[in-house]
């Protein structure tokens, strides 16, 4: 694996960087939508350890919402570029269970990623530094029993302990094509400047977070923050204008809607100390609208 990390947009910006970081032990990560009221995310933990011991669990996040094969994908997207290389990444979102869906084994230069062939790793097959997936099919890195409901158990899990111990990946099936792929709503930018998309994610703070990216900022003739021309953004959105954005969350009055660049790179519309989901009546669909004035 290389020493360079490589993230598409949004993701190009505030990671760290990992050149000879290492983890002393194997990291597999664990993303699902299970919760924690039940047995099973303990039960994937315990079939890890029980193939490799010596590895280190990390939760990213068990709330994803149930089914919601976007909001994995976004969420792993978001955080998978922050761990040692080689970490394993492991996310279980999968309404597919049971059925003809693959379970795969992809890879980038820094690394892997375990889970069903559902859409769920759409944005890593975006990096620039994608490798491959494989389909798994060696059943001998499966538990022995493998149910028809519960794959992150049986497949996944063991394929994961499996693979933190060394195993070679070409051992674990072969080469996948055609991978299945969310269709991901990009934003329009105008001939005017302005931009034009749509809230794609809800917080648990109520936060709305748009597929406006960072990079949509700075595509087509006219640009936010442009020095010379001295624009500011007004966002519009829910019945809402929002002129400028904030730096952090503290800079708009309680009650009141705010918009940021958040720690996804992706614009966000908030409410301090509040729910802007609920005081807004608004959720993933929601169109957003940002157009450019000179400053007053």
């Amino acid at each position: 694996m290389s020493g360079t990390q490589n993230r598409p947009d949004p993701f190009d910006e505030g990671g760290p960087d990992i050149h000879d970081q290492v983890s002393p032990r194997p990291v597999i990560t664990l993303l699902s939508d299970f919760g924690l009221d039940d047995h099973y995310v303990g039960v994937m933990k315990g079939v890890i350890l029980a193939t490799n011991p010596e590895v280190h669990i990390v939760d990213i996040s068990h709330a994803i919402p149930p089914y919601d094969v976007t909001a994995a994908a976004l969420v792993l997207a978001s955080a998978y570029h922050y761990f040692p290389k080689g970490a394993i990444h492991v996310a279980v979102v999968d309404p597919g269970v049971g059925g003809d869906r693959r379970g795969l084994l992809a890879a980038t230069d820094n690394y892997f990623f375990i889970g069903p062939d559902n859409g769920t790793f759409t944005y890593i097959y975006d990096d620039p530094s994608f490798l491959w997936a494989r389909h798994l099919r060696t059943v001998e890195y499966f538990l022995e029993k493998v149910s028809s409901t519960f794959h992150g158990r049986d497949v996944f899990a063991p394929v994961a302990g499996h693979l933190s111990l060394g195993e070679p990946t070409d051992s674990f099936g072969p080469l996948a094509e055609d991978l299945v792929r969310l269709e991901t709503a990009r934003p329009v930018v105008g001939e005017d400047g302005s931009i034009r998309g749509e809230v794609i994610y809800v917080d648990r703070f109520g936060n709305l977070i748009t597929n406006i990216d960072t990079s949509a900022f700075w595509e087509g003739e006219s640009r936010a923050g442009s020095m010379e021309e001295n624009l500011i953004p007004v966002i519009e959105a829910c019945g809402k204008v929002i002129r400028g954005m904030s730096e952090f969350y503290g800079a708009v009055p309680p009650g009141e809607a705010g918009a940021q660049l958040n720690s996804w790179s992706r614009m966000e519309i908030f409410m301090p100390e509040g729910n802007a989901a609920r005081e807004l009546g608004a959720g993933k669909g929601l169109p957003v609208r940002v157009r450019f004035e000179r400053a007053e």
